[in-house]
């Protein structure tokens, strides 16, 4: 009888799952929002406009390809340096989406194919946690509302952030650049606790970039190099355990 009840409360409706995927997605929103307003904030500093730095997040939705998309910017990279920085930056998204697509088994493609689109690492993370709703009845919802939670926030953070921007001293904008870099080594340091190597891979990257830029190649060009000859070192200094 005690099965029956608690079978019975579990969450059917389209209703209750948004409402369960809500609030799942209520911690990565708390989460996205400086971000976000940072972002907004450093994109009218690079001299993008309210509505460009908005459809950035609306379209991408990638917290640290746009960072370094408005550094590149800033910095006079053209479009195919940008684009190409950023597929290298997101190759990872196609681990995460054939992942999460696996999870999604009992789930039709009809639903796969848009949530797919709104996969970040915090929301690959958090859907990770909650593997049980894909095999509920309704359950694409609770992801639909997971994913959108986190998508609007980050949408609204960076318009407030562009709205700041215009308003805000130019002295307390400039000195928040000091936030991409602070982000980027947030991310690093505790990688590099778990594996010594990552570190060592930044820094070939790093040393990369710093040679390309000394031998009078464009930033752009630079961060790109930077970025794929660091990541193919990886496959050297980091091989699969065995056994």
């Amino acid at each position: 009888m005690a099965t029956e009840a608690a079978s019975s409360a579990e969450p059917r409706t389209a209703q209750q799952m948004i409402r369960k995927g809500v609030a799942a997605g209520i911690p990565i929103m708390l989460g996205y929002l400086p971000i976000a307003l940072t972002y907004g904030v450093l994109a009218r500093q690079a001299g993008m406009s309210l509505t460009e730095l908005t459809l950035m997040s609306v379209m991408v939705f990638a917290g640290a390809s746009q960072f370094m998309g408005v550094n590149m910017i800033a910095v006079g990279a053209g479009a195919l340096e940008i684009i190409i920085a950023t597929f290298v930056l997101n190759f990872r998204h196609f681990v995460m989406s054939l992942s999460f697509m696996n999870r999604l088994r009992g789930i039709g493609l009809r639903w796969k194919l848009p949530l797919s689109l709104g996969l970040t690492d915090e929301t690959f993370a958090v859907s990770a946690l909650h593997p049980e709703q894909a095999k509920k009845e309704k359950g694409s919802w609770f992801y639909l509302a997971l994913i959108l939670t986190a998508y609007f926030s980050w949408i609204f953070g960076s318009f407030l952030g562009g709205v700041l921007g215009e308003v805000i001293p130019e002295q307390l904008s400039q000195s928040m650049g000091i936030a991409l870099y602070a982000m980027f080594i947030g991310l690093l340091i505790p990688s590099v606790k778990k594996e010594w190597k990552l570190g060592i891979i930044a820094i070939i990257a790093m040393l990369i970039n710093a040679l390309c830029v000394g031998l009078g190649m464009s930033s752009g060009w630079a961060i790109v190099l930077g970025t794929i000859i660091g990541g193919m070192s990886g496959i050297l200094l980091i091989k699969e355990e065995e056994g």
